[in-house]
Parts: structure tokens; sequence; C-alpha cells
């Protein structure tokens, strides 16, 4: 019953997985479940057919036949049909039985589809991992729609970060913390604009290497060296540097390095081995 369309597939239990539950995370699935015999399934069937051209490949339309695919029809326990159901993001989101008059049909539709914002968001955030300038210039377009949005501004000072756009960066969490919080991400970013800030006060390792074999007892010239390792991504080295400080001296200059450790964990993540090895060293040392 599938219509001959780019957006149109019939689905069997064989493909479910990935045509429907993969495929909804990159883009709304709607399930018709229908059967030849069914004559409102004839019915709705072509104002299905229609929209789903109509959208232009904003959502996939899966063709299930109730009387061939048993097993998914138990699954989802179809008692009547046509049942619509729709996916997104690997799960169901919502459904109906029966037949809708097109104008309600159309609403169902659309409260399933992306807003243009996310839509903005989604592009870029695949842009990202390949063209900065380009994920800006969306970042940018969805700020247009909605400048108070904070995800689309917590996206744009990571894109500048990854431009060494430092300052733009900083303003924006700065703004952001503001609310009085910071998303893990955004703390992530602060703490490596800070680190990059007191590196670049150093002149790079080189620089800071240097002048910590000229005055070795200088526990600041440590700490410098310590940020220019971190933003070098040498943050192992870093992290044994400032460890080192703390051990010799908790109350003074260890605070500052323990500062820049917890940055540098920041910037890691939780899930990197590196912080959880220095976490507990890091605990050991002070308590």
């Amino acid at each position: 019953m599938s219509a001959n369309s780019t957006w149109t597939i019939d689905v069997t239990e064989e493909n479910f997985e990935t045509a429907v539950i993969q495929k909804s995370e990159q883009i709304p699935i709607i399930i018709d479940f229908w059967a030849p015999w069914c004559g409102p399934c004839q019915q709705l069937a072509p104002l299905l057919d229609q929209l789903v051209e109509e959208y232009q490949g904003k959502f996939i339309l899966a063709k299930i036949n109730i009387d061939e695919q048993q097993n998914l029809a138990a699954a989802f326990r179809v008692q009547s049909i046509p049942m619509v159901v729709a996916f997104a993001n690997g799960q169901p989101v919502d459904q109906f039985q029966g037949i809708l008059p097109e104008e309600s049909l159309r609403e169902w539709i659309s409260n399933l589809l992306p807003s243009p914002i996310d839509m903005l968001l989604q592009e870029g955030q695949i842009l990202e991992d390949s063209d900065l300038t380009s994920a800006e210039a969306k970042y940018k377009e969805a700020l247009d729609l909605e400048p108070t949005n904070d995800v689309i501004k917590l996206r744009m000072a990571a894109v500048l970060a990854k431009q060494s756009r430092f300052d733009e960066s900083s303003h924006i969490i700065q703004e952001l913390e503001k609310r009085g919080f910071l998303e893990p991400e955004a703390e992530q970013i602060k703490s490596q604009l800070e680190l990059q800030a007191a590196a670049e006060e150093t002149g790079g390792v080189e620089a800071a290497r240097a002048a910590v074999e000229a005055d070795p007892e200088n526990a600041a010239l440590k700490i410098g060296l310590a940020d220019a390792l971190a933003i070098s991504n040498k943050h192992e080295e870093a992290l044994e540097i400032c460890l080192s400080i703390i051990e010799q001296d908790k109350a003074g200059a260890g605070v500052e390095a323990k500062a820049t450790i917890l940055r540098i964990f920041d910037v890691l993540g939780p899930q990197s081995d590196l912080v959880s090895t220095y976490r507990r060293r890091l605990a050991t040392l002070l308590y």
C-alpha cells in the first residue's frame, strides 16, 4: 500500500529497528497500521500520502500491513485500524485511531515536527564537526528568531570558543552566569576560557617552562606552566604540577593550584579516566 514516494517506506519486523527506532532519532516517523480489507484505511491512506509529499521530507511515513506483520501489530496492541503512531527520538510520542479530518491531521503532524529554531539548532550542531562558520551562521539565525534562548546562546559560546574568539565567547558565558547557574557544558567552556586567559599571560608552554627553570621555587610560575600545558592538551603533566604545589602548600599557592585542577576537570569532563584518577589523588591530599 505504500505510495511511490521518497518519504514513504514499508516496514517489516526485520527493518523496524533501523527504519523506525534509529531513523526517528533524526526525523519524526509516522507509522500507519493498515490492512487491505480495511475500508477506513483506504480513506486515510491518500491523505497521509498527500501530506508526506507536501511536507517534503520533514517526516517519514512508515506503512505496516498488520496481516503480514502480526508480531509488530501485537507489540503495539493494535485492536482496530487504521491506527497511526508517531515516533521521535527512538520512542512513540503520540497516536490516534480511525480517521481525522484533514485540518486536524495537519495540526497533529505539525505538533510532531521540530520548530524552525529546533531545526536551526540541529543543523548547527551537525555543522559544528565540519564547518564552524556555517554553524555560527545557523545559531545567529536562530538567535534572530529568539534572542533570549539560552540553549542557542550556549551553542554560540561553544562555537566561538572553538574558533578562538575567546572574548566573544566569554561575554556570552558571563551573560548566562547572571541567571545564578551554568549548565555543565557552560561550566566546561568557562573553565576552558579561564585556562586560556591564564595561559596567554605566560606566553605559552616553552616560555612558561623557561620561567620555571629560571625560578624553580616560584609556585605562581608553576601554576602558569600548568595552565599553558592544559591548553596544549598536556593535562596529566599539568595536573601533576598542581598536585605537587598542593602537597607543599595547601593553604597558600595550593588554593590556586586546586582551582586550576578543577578547571581541568571541567574541561575533560566527568567521564575522563584522568579526572577519576586525579580526583582521588586530590581528595587524598586534601583530606
